[in-house]
């Protein structure tokens, strides 16, 4: 069965969604994330996406408190990622409770030492983070679309030992439009093997069932649950 992994997008301490990427389209959905992740815990979901908006402008976690409260109040498995960028920031979010950390741009833009965090930390606690505009890699907000074609990049990175990959559609994220489902059937039509973690996008509970269908092992929703299109009882009735 495909997992299910809500995210909870942190500014200022509250839980927010933008659109598009875009900090001037926010919405605040909650004042308290914690509150936020208990519901999530208490229909069965079993594992949360935590994004550091304010970490991922200030290029350094900032928002490690919510994390701790998260981990220190549930017994949610939680992926962390936002503006991490050195040793000392991947520390301070283990420390916090994360049990994998995501890196995007960081990845493009400093593959060094993306590379020496899988080998210090493990492959099974780092997420490749892969933003994608029209199949190629975007960075930094995605307000930068690279040169570098999606497939050859996750593939350079799975030979590496990276076998988890978040990859985001921006043209499709917090739209509300459906996921890029032919896009993701390409990349795992070439790595089969891959930990595929469809993101942006997700409109209801039929693009999820769309994803399973299509193979695709897990799928990040955010706004479709927080704008009701995604009720707690379809994910409770679902991961039951």
């Amino acid at each position: 069965m495909i997992e299910i992994i809500p995210a909870i997008d942190i500014i200022d301490g509250k839980c927010v969604r933008l659109s598009q990427g875009d900090y001037e389209q926010k919405k605040v959905y909650n004042e308290n994330p914690l509150e936020v992740a208990k519901m999530f815990e208490g229909v069965g979901v079993r594992r949360l996406h935590l994004v550091d908006l304010d970490g991922a402008k200030a290029q350094h976690i900032v928002n490690y408190k919510v994390l701790e409260s998260i981990t220190n109040c549930t017994s949610l498995v939680v992926d962390f990622g936002g503006g991490l960028k050195s040793d000392d920031d991947l520390r301070i979010a283990f420390e916090c409770g994360a049990s994998m950390v995501t890196g995007g741009s960081i990845a493009v833009k400093n593959p060094t030492v993306f590379r020496s965090w899988i080998e210090k930390f493990g492959s099974e606690k780092i997420i490749l983070g892969a933003d994608v505009k029209d199949e190629k890699i975007a960075v930094g907000g995605w307000l930068e679309t690279t040169q570098a074609a999606l497939i050859p990049f996750v593939q350079d990175y799975h030979k590496a030992g990276i076998d988890k990959v978040i990859c985001t559609d921006i043209s499709k994220d917090g739209m509300l439009q459906g996921p890029s489902i032919e896009l993701y059937k390409k990349i795992l039509a070439e790595i089969p093997e891959l930990y595929l973690i469809a993101s942006g996008g997700v409109s209801s509970m039929a693009d999820i069932e769309q994803l399973q269908e299509a193979g695709v092992p897990a799928v990040i929703t955010g706004k479709a649950i927080y704008e009701g299109r995604i009720k707690m009882d379809d994910l409770a009735k679902f991961l039951a």
